[in-house]
């Protein structure tokens, strides 16, 4: 099999691979977006469950549990990065030994029992001494579900389309982007409702209000059962790729050019056809490539190989194997350069949340608006940019580019990047702005007073936070499962789901690291005194390490 036939992505030029798929395997149709409109029930569910909690955390962790801002931003960072870190245990268990269904079944009701117990927490039947220890309980249940629950659920809906069909495959297209829509409208309306009565009823009726919402798409996910396409469980794709990297360095020794890499096990006949491996049909064939070639040394069969009764995977793997890890090495820069990425957008969580709290929030004479529920600027950003950008955008790309999704998915990212290292700058420049009124005010030294300033300043960068993750962030997805194997696409969103768990920890970090060095070398930044904080400069900094950060990442992609 020689480089002019059906090869996998070359991810460099954001191009989508093409492949090869036999017609005996292909999947029987379930009718698309009928199976998957019961599935983004329970997705949509969850993220009005999870931004309602993670959107006014600081909130709770500052004013009932006395936690100092830094300590609190830091915990929700880690609470954050933990609930996007267990997805890759979760995108195991499903691949090896569930499958998605159950799994998603299993890891919802888990998040559910976390829902109910951290609503007990909050009211008066936990002992206030207990109350702290089992709230965190509670939190890291909630993580264990959604460890299970992200990396299968858009996967399982999105495998709901039968790519055969071009009128689904075109669908499927589209349904990225309205399927972050769903969750975009969901997370505001969580903000701008539970946030609303968390601070103005109590928590106990804010979360008890995300339990309720929980349960009820849990009985519409069931009520949808017959309706889908489910897949076996294949195995580990964590032992696929384990496989291929311990059989190449084993024969780092082999020589590999010339007549060698005739000698090799590619698992297909000559005509193409597909072979059943270990129980499951081989759906898709792939060519070999020339990049990562030292991974080819895993298919040649050495003389050890060529003497064995019985293929040992540990030693010798397939053409088809191999290719898939290249894919999966390709992603690699890709997700390197967007962790600093992720480490600006859970700003919104914690300091923005804050700088909020410290403006003027009126609107009329009753009402004021919760400092948390700003969020749903981004959302309401998002809803408006979402269709704009289907519907307008796209055609309009598409006529210039040829591209069939108007531009690349590499390009969409990079210009999400772009807009996240914008918004850290507009960012710094409306705290400077604020900080300046507050002098002027002579309100330095009083943190609890409300400076004179409108909190639709902070418009601009919570905008700018919606226009990066709608570029970014739907990027990354479309990404992280069109430019994997499909046995492999759980462990793509397992991966993508990471970034954001790694860049919540990575912005942990950077605090530790501003407060430990400023300490020693002046006023120390990021104190509970927001208007002697320096976050203005703590924003410069991450706008400058984003931007290099991206910059040698990238670097190492060429």
């Amino acid at each position: 099999m020689d480089d002019s036939t059906v090869a996998p992505a070359i991810i460099q030029d954001g191009h989508e691979h093409i492949e090869k798929v036999s017609a005996a395997t292909r999947k029987p149709s379930t009718g698309g977006w009928n199976a998957a409109i019961f599935i983004i029930f329970v997705e949509v569910a969850e993220r009005f469950a999870y931004f309602g909690l993670s959107g006014n955390l600081i909130t709770y962790l500052t004013n009932d549990l006395h936690e100092s801002t830094v300590t609190a931003a830091k915990n929700v960072n880690t609470w954050i990065g933990v609930s996007s870190i267990f997805p890759i245990l979760g995108a195991f268990l499903a691949d090896s030994f569930l499958g998605r269904f159950k799994t998603i079944l299993l890891s919802t009701t888990i998040f559910f029992i976390g829902l109910v117990l951290l609503t007990l927490t909050v009211s008066t039947t936990i002992p206030m001494s207990h109350r702290e220890s089992v709230f965190f309980l509670s939190l890291y249940i909630l993580a264990i579900g959604e460890g299970g629950h992200k990396p299968c659920v858009q996967t399982f809906a999105a495998d709901q389309f039968d790519e055969e069909k071009p009128e689904e495959k075109s669908a499927k297209s589209s349904f990225f982007n309205w399927w972050y829509l769903g969750i975009v409208a969901s997370a505001t309306a969580a903000v701008l409702v539970v946030v609303y009565v968390q601070d103005n009823v109590g928590w106990t009726e804010g979360f008890g209000m995300m339990a309720g919402v929980v349960a009820a798409a849990l009985v519409i996910f069931l009520v949808g059962i017959k309706r889908y396409r489910k897949e076996a469980p294949v195995g580990s794709p964590y032992t696929a790729v384990m496989q291929v990297l311990i059989a190449a360095a084993r024969k780092r020794q082999v020589d590999g050019t010339g007549q060698g890499w005739g000698i090799c096990y590619e698992n297909y006949d000559k005509d193409g056809a597909d072979l059943e491996v270990h129980g499951q049909p081989r759906l898709r064939t792939l060519a070999r490539t020339k990049q990562f070639r030292f991974l080819d040394k895993a298919m040649i069969i050495d003389n050890i190989d060529a003497s064995s009764n019985a293929r040992n995977p540990w030693r010798l793997c397939n053409l088809n194997q191999v290719e898939e890890v290249k894919l999966v090495f390709r992603l690699i820069p890709i997700w390197l350069s967007c962790l600093m990425f992720t480490a600006i957008i859970v700003q919104t969580n914690t300091f923005f949340t804050k700088q909020g709290s410290t403006m003027i929030r009126s609107i009329g004479s009753n009402f004021q608006f919760p400092p948390a529920s700003l969020q749903s600027l981004i959302g309401v950003t998002i809803l408006i940019a979402v269709p704009t950008y289907d519907r307008v955008f796209v055609p309009m790309a598409r006529k210039i580019t040829g591209h069939p999704s108007g531009i690349t998915m590499l390009q969409r990212i990079g210009i999400g990047l772009f807009l996240s290292v914008l918004q850290m700058a507009v960012s710094a420049l409306v705290e400077t702005k604020r900080v300046s009124t507050a002098r002027d005010r002579g309100l330095l030294d009083n943190p609890k007073a409300i400076v004179p300033m409108a909190v639709w300043w902070l418009l601009p960068q919570y905008m700018l936070s919606g226009l990066a993750d709608l570029f970014a962030v739907v990027g990354l997805q479309e990404l992280f499962y069109d430019q994997v194997p499909e046995a492999m696409r759980s462990m793509g969103a397992a991966a993508y789901l990471s970034i954001l768990g790694l860049g919540s920890f990575i912005n942990s970090a950077v605090i530790s690291v501003v407060q430990a060095i400023t300490s020693k070398y002046g006023h120390v930044w990021l104190g509970d005194n927001l208007n002697r904080a320096h976050l203005d400069y703590f924003y410069w900094v991450m706008a400058v390490l984003s931007a290099c950060f991206k910059f040698v990442c990238l670097c190492m992609g060429c």
